[in-house]
């Protein structure tokens, strides 16, 4: 062959990649036709986190293309065929009249002519949300009644007819939207991953409790996302897990930060009245896991500008701190920082400094916002994944479960830890959200302090997320033990002298 024949093959076999629809119309055209996420992923060989990142402005390459382009080339042929069909004067249905009473933020509610039953509670519901019968207010879920499948596991199709059950099957349904309920966040119905990996760690090791917790903390990572993806099932909201972030979130070296300020304490009582005094170090139990009950933004952050706070939304602010005058008895609720002006909080910190400026508290001025980048947020997005976790250590706690407990400690603290920029954790990249969990951390234990002063105790320091040194009685305001509302000691020890004391 000569060198134009080879020339003529490259270009014969050369081609433009396969377009692909915009980034904003991929996930509608997935849901349109009631398809998971995991459905898809699994069809495509990829996974569920692959899948959100193409929906949020990634494009995929190669052979995988080919066939996610397939996939959205007919869906849309699909939707439009059935548009089509809809269209039909003889067989258009009569418009629905609008309901007054129907929540704002929920479009697709709609009464039924007959009552179905609910896919979170079996019960009767008048009403149907995106076209699954639904109770609207949690209220009227039944808690008497035997517990019905994951809503997850509802068939992503029509409601059943009224004399019949909604038929319940395996599939996910991530993409269907659903009343935030409280029960839909129960554990019942999450298969119990957890035991599961310890009893198979435990077996391969042949009961070697060291080795097998060792083999189970290497794995907490991928296995906090299997979780996560489990007790996301059913959920009324998607992940976007590679989100487009703004500068300020993004490390100025390889080696360095970002611009985010968390708000980290390290504060220690700058003076003890004379004498000598007995200070109790108390543990603050699980403070990452409870801080993943935050407001966390569920999409793209969005910029904005002016001293405005929207309380529906949660992000990063840049704002100039106020003033603190009472480093005497309590820490600064901005943690220790040395430099004037203004900086980039996270919501946490943010919503603190509001709630203390506040008349009912009036310790410092509001903060001056500047501007903002924030989304929609819930503060429930993960809290299902907190409660099987919480559940797995009380349990494991009430066992002397030692591995599991460990292994339990290893999921949420590397889950937040690795979920920023980090080469151990590809399939979620929210540094907005480990700085937002990070902070809630902080913010909770600013207010234990808070407590403790406001109760009468002498608060001596605060240190990270779980440290709090006191001086006074107590258990009267923290109950002891290694429950996640509960504090244990981690020391005892002196400070003043007797000579102090009598002068």
């Amino acid at each position: 062959m000569t060198d134009f024949e080879a020339i003529d093959a490259l270009l014969a076999r050369a081609g433009q990649e396969t377009p692909l629809p915009p980034a904003e119309d991929r996930r509608p055209l997935r849901e349109a036709l009631n398809v998971s996420r995991a459905q898809l992923a699994q069809a495509l060989g990829v996974g569920t986190s692959t899948v959100g990142g193409w929906e949020s402005g990634r494009d995929p390459s190669g052979e995988v293309r080919e066939k996610y382009a397939y996939f959205l080339k007919g869906a849309r042929t699909k939707l439009d065929t059935a548009a089509t069909a809809d269209t039909d004067p003889a067989t258009e249905p009569p418009e629905e009249p609008a309901q007054a009473d129907e929540p704002a933020d929920l479009d697709d509610v709609d009464e039924l002519a007959a009552p179905q039953p609910c896919v979170l509670c079996g019960q009767p519901a008048h009403h149907q949300v995106a076209g699954f019968p639904q109770h609207l207010d949690p209220t009227d879920c039944s808690p008497a009644q035997p517990a019905p499948e994951p809503a997850g596991h509802t068939e992503a199709r029509r409601p059943a007819p009224t004399d019949q059950p909604v038929r319940q099957t395996g599939q996910t349904g991530r993409g269907v939207k659903v009343v935030p309920v409280g029960r839909r966040m129960q554990t019942a119905d999450t298969p119990n991953l957890i035991a599961s990996a310890v009893a198979a760690a435990l077996t391969e090791h042949a009961g070697d409790a060291d080795a097998a917790t060792a083999a189970l903390v290497k794995r907490a990572i991928p296995d906090a996302m299997t979780l996560l993806d489990t007790t996301r099932k059913g959920g009324r909201y998607d992940i976007v897990a590679h989100p487009w972030l703004p500068d300020v979130l993004r490390k100025q070296t390889a080696r360095g930060a970002d611009q985010i300020w968390e708000a980290r304490p390290k504060w220690a009582r700058p003076a003890l009245p004379p004498g000598k005094h007995e200070v109790t170090a108390l543990d603050i139990n699980g403070a990452y896991l409870s801080a993943l009950k935050t407001h966390l933004p569920l999409g793209q952050l969005e910029h904005s500008t002016g001293d405005h706070h929207d309380r529906r939304r949660a992000g990063i602010h840049l704002i100039t701190p106020p003033a603190w005058n009472h480093d005497q008895v309590l820490p600064n609720p901005i943690g220790n920082r040395d430099e004037a002006g203004p900086l980039w909080i996270t919501e946490p910190t943010l919503r603190l400094l509001l709630r203390i400026s506040s008349p009912k508290h009036a310790l410092c001025e509001p903060p001056v916002i500047h501007e903002s980048w924030t989304s929609g947020a819930t503060e429930g997005l993960l809290e299902k994944f907190r409660i099987t976790l919480k559940d797995a250590r009380d349990t494991a706690i009430t066992d002397g479960d030692d591995v599991t407990l460990e292994y339990v400690k290893a999921i949420y603290s590397k889950f937040v830890s690795t979920m920023g920029e980090s080469n151990y954790n590809r399939d979620l990249y929210r540094t907005d959200w480990m700085h937002l969990i990070r902070s809630q951390a902080f913010a909770n234990l600013w207010w234990k302090a808070h407590r403790a002063y406001d109760e009468g105790l002498m608060v001596v320091r605060a240190m990270g997320t779980d440290e709090l040194h006191v001086i006074g009685e107590w258990h009267a305001i923290f109950p002891e033990g290694r429950g996640m509302t509960e504090v244990k000691v981690k020391d005892i020890y002196t400070v003043g002298t007797a000579t102090e004391e009598r002068a």
